[in-house]
């Protein structure tokens, strides 16, 4: 017989399965999407380009964004955290990592698309794996403090999931949140601003416009900026005043990314677009190279 397990405090029998469905759809959505991205590029040769390869990343990360909704969504309709505080911890390792290297990867995407409109200088594939590996192990640096005790994990307020902990706002939050949110949300911002900035000014004398230079920049702030603000807030005041149930709302926003982020740089994309029709339907794409800089 299953034990029905009680309800997490301060939510409703609806209100906890809104949010496990909310987050399966939500990682059903991207891991589809994101997983057509990464397939075309290894399916289809006229794909792989240097360009094309921080692309990638960014379906990388963001599939691992989806495979931590995934346990969220599973935990929430149990109504309880099934694997310990071990397996607390290494979901919360996980979900960082991954949303930091989506974050860091998108910044390489906007370096990689200034030098190409504005310099008309192409991507190396050494120089692409540099950025994307350090992309990586820049994410993995920050995501592993937590686990030194730098910063700490703990369960978000419905408790089916892990992430880090904003509740007891000392000293130690404080200092990781102010080096966490300057070198992984500030400084990445900024150069897709300034890139983004730069790629519009050049579209603008050219009067031909490939793609919308705006969006990726709003994508960042739109998906991450809630989650910021309510962990950039708990550094100054406490947040548990604030019900658990709008304390989930920034994180079910953070999750939207991996499908947002699909359109962005895939299928917002007019010629990795057209690799995917290709993958798809095996029709041969009309261009005879792809790259990830024509929308």
């Amino acid at each position: 017989m299953v034990t029905a397990h009680p309800l997490p405090e301060g939510f409703t029998e609806i209100e906890v399965f809104a949010i496990g469905t909310a987050l399966l759809v939500e990682a059903l959505l991207g891991f589809c999407l994101n997983g057509l991205t990464i397939i075309s590029f290894r399916k289809i040769k006229e794909l792989r380009t240097p360009s094309n390869l921080l692309v990638l990343s960014v379906a990388l990360a963001d599939c691992g964004i989806c495979i931590n909704a995934f346990i969220a969504a599973f935990s929430s309709f149990l109504r309880y955290w099934p694997y310990g505080s071990d397996g607390c911890q290494i979901h919360g390792f996980h979900g960082f990592l991954t949303a930091l290297a989506s974050i860091s990867s998108s910044a390489a995407v906007a370096w990689d698309r200034y030098h190409y409109y504005c310099t008309r200088s192409r991507l190396q594939w050494s120089t692409a794996a540099s950025m994307m590996v350090f992309a990586w192990l820049f994410a993995a640096f920050w995501a592993v403090m937590p686990l030194l005790g730098w910063g700490e994990y703990d369960y978000e307020p419905l408790r089916t999931c892990c992430t880090l902990d904003y509740s007891k706002g000392d000293r130690n939050y404080v200092t990781f949140l102010f080096a966490l949110a300057t070198f992984n949300f500030m400084i990445p911002g900024f150069i897709m601003m300034t890139a983004y900035q730069s790629i519009h000014q050049k579209f603008r004398k050219t009067g031909h416009f490939k793609f919308n230079t705006g969006l990726p920049l709003k994508t960042l702030v739109i998906c991450w900026g809630p989650y910021c603000l309510l962990c950039s807030y708990a550094a100054v005041e406490n947040v548990m005043f604030i019900p658990p149930k709008y304390r989930m709302i920034p994180a079910l926003i953070a999750k939207t990314v991996p499908t947002v982020d699909a359109f962005v740089y895939a299928l917002g994309n007019e010629n990795y677009r057209g690799g995917i029709w290709q993958f798809l339907t095996g029709q041969k794409i009309e261009k005879a190279e792809v790259d990830n800089k024509s929308k």
